[in-house]
């Protein structure tokens, strides 16, 4: 009977500790790494657009010579932005906090943006959706740091 090495039984006790057992771990090393890089070269690539994007916002505002409450807001969800880039590249700090504080500070520009017209019961709705997020955040940085 001829023996196949790409199949594999997990019935044969044989195999372990044999140099096959080496390149399956070898093997099983290289996914994680191989998605490693993907993910830095994506953040390379979202903290590109989101500098390309802050300075096409700065632009715009120069060329208007205005600036507004709004602007300022989106400004800093392209500054929380580029800190969760480096949280996710550094591994320093909570993961789930810097989505929080974006989406807060979205909700707050929202609120800027729509102003008068917004219906009353819309900015409340708003409103705690900002609470709730908020004390969610609250709970996140509170549990991960104990």
């Amino acid at each position: 009977m001829s023996h196949d090495p790409l199949r594999h039984d997990p019935n044969d006790a044989s195999k372990a500790g044999t140099p096959d057992d080496s390149e399956g771990a070898r093997a099983r090393g290289l996914a994680p790494a191989a998605f490693l890089w993907i993910e830095r070269g994506l953040l390379i690539l979202i903290a590109f657009l989101t500098i390309a994007a802050a300075g096409l916002e700065v632009r715009r505002v120069v060329d208007e010579q205005s600036v507004d409450l709004a602007d300022i807001l989106l400004m800093f969800l392209y500054l929380e932005v580029m800190g969760m880039i480096s949280v996710f590249y550094t591994r320093r700090g909570s993961l789930f906090v810097y989505p929080i504080f974006i989406a807060i500070t979205a909700l707050a520009r929202l609120i800027v943006i729509q102003g008068k017209e917004m219906a009353p019961e819309n900015i409340l709705f708003e409103a705690g959706a900002i609470l709730l997020l908020s004390a969610a955040a609250v709970i996140v940085t509170r549990t991960r740091s104990s």
